[in-house]
């Protein structure tokens, strides 16, 4: 692949990136509530969980959930309980403030776990990259198993970019009202209702 194909890929997959969606409301309600580095670590876990759409869109893996309407939804619905439990959970959150710097130490292993699960069990990422990714795989290339990966891998690293900034911004955001009790109360209501909405949303749409 040439350097302009490299760079018409990464230019689409920031801008895919950017757009509102599960992942990056996820990096944001995290940063805002808990800081920057609790951001990051669920960076890093929804970037991990790429990982393995990226293998299993490179295998046909990613096919068997497109066939196969009982397998995708069985993902679905489970993706979507998940996130109906972490609504509970920032509900919970939401009755008594927290010293942020406590828990960000305490969180950032959990929050990394937390989000590769959401990343993988949200079917349609691995139909995304099933669709997308064969779009810049060269004509020319006899195996396509490599070049999808290459591209999975380049996905995942200007992803990982674009979560930090967002959750650096985000943090900084979250920092100055979580000074005040009554707003920790208020952004951990809004992390709840956003989880909610998502797991909804995600139970009713869909391919």
């Amino acid at each position: 692949m040439d350097p302009g194909h490299i760079l018409y890929f990464l230019a689409a997959s920031v801008a895919i990136t950017l757009m509102p969606g599960p992942d990056i409301l996820f990096v944001i309600a995290q940063s805002m509530s808990r800081g920057k580095t609790a951001g990051i670590a669920t960076s890093l876990g929804l970037c991990t969980g790429l990982i393995v759409h990226t293998l299993a869109a490179a295998l046909g893996v990613a096919a068997i959930f497109h066939q196969s309407a009982i397998a995708f939804a069985v993902l679905k619905y489970a993706g979507a309980l998940y996130l109906l439990y972490l609504a509970w959970q920032a509900a919970r959150e939401g009755k008594a403030t927290f010293d942020l710097p406590q828990a960000e130490r305490r969180s950032h292993g959990t929050l990394y776990r937390k989000g590769i699960f959401m990343n993988l069990l949200n079917p349609k990422v691995s139909l995304f990259f099933l669709a997308f990714l064969p779009q810049f795989v060269p004509a020319s290339a006899g195996n396509t198993v490599w070049p999808m990966v290459l591209l999975g891998f380049l996905f995942l690293l200007q992803a990982l970019a674009v979560f930090t900034a967002v959750s650096v911004f985000a943090g900084m955001i979250g920092q100055r009202w979580l000074r005040h009790p009554a707003m920790a109360r208020y952004v951990n209501k809004v992390k709840a209702t956003l989880f909610a909405i998502l797991g909804i949303r995600l139970a009713l749409t869909d391919r």
